[in-house]
């Protein structure tokens, strides 16, 4: 008996260790981060930082939401709208590229301020007169400094940070004795943005574009021995140098003409100098989100002795670990981003008293920073955006118990502690998008001297509380108790790499709160909105501006915020949406002569709402629209009638004002179209692409519904409902498909990463398998045709529509490519950060409402329940998901089969529950909680 007890205490250990194991919430990896991606994130809303987690060098990379380039002013175009009927007329009678033309001159949104570019280039190249410059041959330069050349994220990657200016490069080969008397092929790839190359003081080319360089070297210019070769670049935005290839495997070189195989190769260090780092102000269409600073901590550490090293992001409590054993001490580090105290908190521990000590400064990108002593304990950075209005306080606190505190060369010391937490605020002088009033040092100040009457574990205990309020809303476990999950014991990095390739459903769960854990720590209410990289940002000049790009990027980024019991995040959307109608109405009056307001396809911090970029993508007249649709599920979801009534409705109103004008008659088929306009983001400039027809239906079907609800305009309700009938349907094509475009021009072969045409499958509702099942079927020709591969954002869209094309099996062989390794094309980095490549965060977002998708849908008139499970998901629990009328569902299933389903209303309704094809009848009060009969046969209320 006692034998069969034993047994029976070992299995119930063994199950609780494996459901422990299923729960386990948690990042982590055997060793420190080496690159970017593979930091770790944290944030709370207003600051981010990316951990990297060294031993003998930890890096904290820090950012603040308001940090931007740019400032107040006007984006719009003054009587762009005198153009508007002129451009109409060219698309109608089939001139694109003259539309393109006209429209691109005049209808863009104006850029900042320009310097006079030409005038400086021309300052530069005045060095070339000398007898003695840095081109010829002979040239000292022995005092230069050196730097690894190429680089194809930039010379900002090799510590020349901000650095825009005329910077000359010079090295050096020994031609080889059998290429004597040759012409030789200098490859240098890309180049960034000007170059004029010489050899010997001889130039062989000069370029000012995104060309190759390939420059023929005259036998000529060639001597026995050592040549040389100089290089002065000419860069005045973005990343600058000699860039090389994006395949690190392929080198620059040089190789006799016509003979590539045997190329010298030319990388490594080469000598550089600064000529100018002084270039006047470049336009910019919209302003870039800009890193804040960095915090570097020192560690006397014997590599050597280290064991046991783990870093660890849990995402239960949002804390980051970094342990290790050195000399047989324990040493912990644990970084926090707080809300309640508006701080980032690095605090060490170690095992043995005595043993904390290292040394800790702060330094960022921005060049020119500042440094400078506050007090005995604090460091503050003062930063300058380049040519913009804002700039920025960082403050570092150090407090401790024991040991000693000093501050030398503007660098915390600490010796001896017991304990040490290093305090880190930030803050810049934005008020708002019109106001740069600000005073950060202030602010920085009072947010120390708050923390300064707690310790650590007080900060760390409110800061968990705060959290936990958004992110206990909800519980997943795809664990199947009968089947052993090895992936779970591996580091993150690795489980990554063997995900596409093992059964490891419980990964797919840590996805979707890694989602959740995201979109918390870069959205709090109260904050702005999380951009195209969240809040997490190291470069100067990050890709696409790290801005708002509202033709697909900045709406999934909230995709989960309903669905997975996330709503009140939303808020910081909904703050934005208010900011960018209060600038679009503006932009609708000087560019369509139209009420309302209009947002075309980014915004910024300052609020751009003109079309920017180019005529052939950045006229695309929708983006307020599908910002309105997130108010509409805001509503759908919760049933919220005071936020209906004050938020949602009037800006929908105006929304629709704004399109009731805009749309025309298009004289071949007498439909109402909307033109000019794009399919994000290919097709040029057109009339009629099916996307705004969808987004602009499903704007006036939501209010004209609202305004039913709310018992208001009435005589714009009836307007709207006439005007909506005559608006281009959706049609579909020669080959199945549903056609992009009015036309029926769609390519089979067709792979472009954007699927604009499909929204009305997802994330709107007009086509579903209930009332336009020809339509959905077309769709899904549509997506079969533009293929799986894609960008790791475009894999979250195709995630989402094949759940609502009830496919489990295709939409779980897509999450599987969204979390592959990213090398050369999409997947995920180390950190599970998406790749587009690079890093956008919004595959993040909605790859973990897509994984939502495949267990509740309720956009097409029923609650179904696991409507797309696929097989490799046979067991599991979610708690907490939400589904449209304002209801909450925890349900478990096992084998396929729902085994447990309660429903928690948040207001009262109707509702028909669908399960398997049995339609049961619901009807709820808000408060009350009811269990389903698992046959649906019958409902509880408990």
């Amino acid at each position: 008996m006692k034998k069969y007890k034993n047994i029976l205490l070992l299995a119930a250990f063994l199950l609780s260790a494996a459901l422990t194991n299923a729960q386990d919430l948690k990042l982590w990896y055997d060793r420190p981060a080496s690159e970017w991606v593979e930091a770790l994130p944290i944030g709370n809303g207003r600051l981010g930082a990316m951990v990297f987690g060294g031993i003998t060098n930890d890096r904290i990379q820090f950012n603040e939401e308001t940090l931007w380039s740019g400032g107040p002013r006007d984006y719009n175009r003054k009587g762009a709208y005198k153009y508007l009927d002129t451009i109409r007329a060219l698309l109608f009678a089939g001139k694109q590229q003259a539309a393109e033309d006209l429209a691109g001159r005049e209808f863009l949104g104006l850029k900042s301020a320009e310097g006079d570019q030409e005038a400086w280039a021309e300052q530069i190249k005045a060095i070339l007169k000398q007898k003695d410059n840095p081109s010829v041959a002979s040239y000292n330069d022995r005092k230069w400094k050196t730097i690894h050349v190429p680089d194809y994220d930039g010379w900002e990657n090799q510590g020349l940070g901000e650095l825009d200016g005329a910077v000359w490069f010079r090295t050096s080969f020994e031609l080889p004795a059998d290429w004597k008397g040759k012409a030789l092929e200098l490859d240098l790839n890309k180049i960034s943005e000007q170059d004029i190359t010489f050899v010997n003081g001889i130039k062989v080319g000069a370029q000012a574009n995104g060309e190759a360089r390939k420059y023929k070297v005259p036998a000529s210019a060639l001597k026995t021995g050592r040549n040389s070769i100089a290089i002065l670049v000419l860069n005045v935005t973005g990343k600058g140098g000699v860039l090389g290839y994006k395949d690190t495997a392929k080198a620059i070189g040089i190789y006799p003409a016509g003979e590539p195989e045997i190329k010298l190769p030319l990388n490594g260090q080469w000598k550089y100098w600064i000529q100018s780092d002084k270039v006047p102000p470049v336009g910019e269409y919209q302003a870039r989100y800009q890193p804040f600073g960095d915090v570097h901590f020192h560690f006397d550490v014997d590599t050597a002795s280290v064991t046991q090293y783990k870093r660890t992001l849990n995402l239960e409590d949002a804390t980051l670990t970094t342990s290790y054993k050195s000399g047989g001490t324990l040493f912990k580090r644990t970084y926090i981003a707080s809300t309640p105290d508006q701080v980032i908190a690095i605090n060490l521990t170690a095992d043995k008293t005595g043993a904390i000590s290292f040394e800790t400064e702060l330094s960022s990108p921005h060049r020119n920073f500042v440094l400078k002593k506050i007090d005995p304990h604090t460091v503050a950075l003062h930063v300058q955006v380049k040519d913009g209005a804002l700039f920025g306080a960082g403050y570092a606190r150090v407090t401790t118990k024991g040991g000693s505190v000093t501050i030398k060369e503007n660098r915390l010391v600490v010796s001896g502690a017991d304990e040490a937490t290093v305090w880190i605020t930030a803050a810049t002088n934005y008020r708002n998008y019109q106001d740069v009033s600000g005073q950060p040092a202030a602010l920085c100040k009072a947010a120390l001297q708050k923390v300064q009457q707690k310790d650590f574990a007080a900060v760390l205990r409110d800061h968990v509380k705060e959290y936990q309020q958004y992110f206990n809303t909800l519980s997943v476990d795809f664990s199947d108790p009968s089947v052993s999950s090895a992936g779970a014991q591996l580091p993150t990095d690795q489980r990554l790499m063997q995900f596409s390739r093992s059964g490891d459903p419980e990964f797919v769960a840590l996805y979707l709160q890694y989602g959740r854990y995201l979109l918390i720590s870069s959205s709090r209410p109260g904050t702005y909105p999380a951009n195209l990289q969240g809040i997490w940002n190291d470069l100067l000049s990050p890709p696409w501006g790290s801005k708002y790009t509202t033709n697909i990027n900045a709406e999934m980024n909230y995709w989960p915020a309903e669905l997975l019991g996330l709503s009140p995040l939303h808020s910081a959307f909904f703050k934005m949406t208010q900011e960018v109608a209060a600038s679009g109405r503006e932009t609708a009056r000087e560019y369509y002569k139209a009420p309302g307001w209009v947002l075309h396809h980014n915004t910024d911090l300052w609020r751009g709402t003109a079309p920017i970029n180019a005529s052939n993508h950045g006229i695309w007249v929708t983006g307020g629209a599908w910002f309105c649709e997130h108010l509409w599920e805001r509503y759908l979801f919760t049933k919220d009638e005071r936020f209906l009534r004050d938020t949602a409705y009037p800006l929908m109103k105006e929304a629709a004002l704004f399109f009731n004008s805009f749309l025309v008659k298009d004289p071949v088929t007498g439909y109402l179209i909307s033109t000019p306009s794009n399919s994000p983001e290919q097709g040029g400039l057109v009339a009629g692409p099916t996307m705004d027809h969808q987004i602009i239906r499903a704007l006036f079907k939501n209010t004209v519904e609202a305004s039913k609800i709310l018992d208001k305009d009435a005589a714009l309700r009836k307007e709207l409902e006439a005007k909506y009938a005559r608006i281009a349907p959706d049609k579909i094509g020669r080959y199945g498909q549903l056609q992009e475009w009015m036309q029926d021009v769609d390519d089979t072969t067709n792979k472009h990463r954007h699927v604009s045409h499909l929204w009305g499958v997802y994330p709107g509702n007009e086509i579903n398998w209930e009332t336009t099942p020809d339509l959905m079927k077309a769709a899904r020709q549509s997506l079969i045709y533009r293929g799986d591969a894609a960008t790791g954002w475009s894999l979250g869209w195709k995630i989402n529509l094949w759940a609502r094309f009830k496919d489990g099996n295709h939409t779980y062989k897509l999450i599987q490519m969204l979390l592959s390794p990213a090398g050369r094309g999409a997947g995920s980095y180390p950190n599970l950060f998406d790749a587009h490549p690079p890093f956008q965060i919004d595959g993040n977002f909605g790859g973990a409402a897509g994984i939502g998708e495949m267990l509740v849908q309720s956009h097409a008139g029923f609650i179904d329940i696991l409507p797309a499970l696929p097989e490799a998901l046979p067991s599991g629990r979610i708690d907490g998901i939400h589904a449209r009328g304002g209801l909450v569902l925890d349900m478990s299933w096992e084998r396929k089969q729902l085994t447990a389903l309660t429903i928690k209303a948040i207001a009262d309704g109707k509702a028909d529950l669908r399960y398997k094809g049995i339609v049961l009848p619901f009807e709820f009060k808000k408060g009350k909680q009811y269990r389903i009969d698992t046959g649906f046969k019958a409902i509880q209320e408990l």
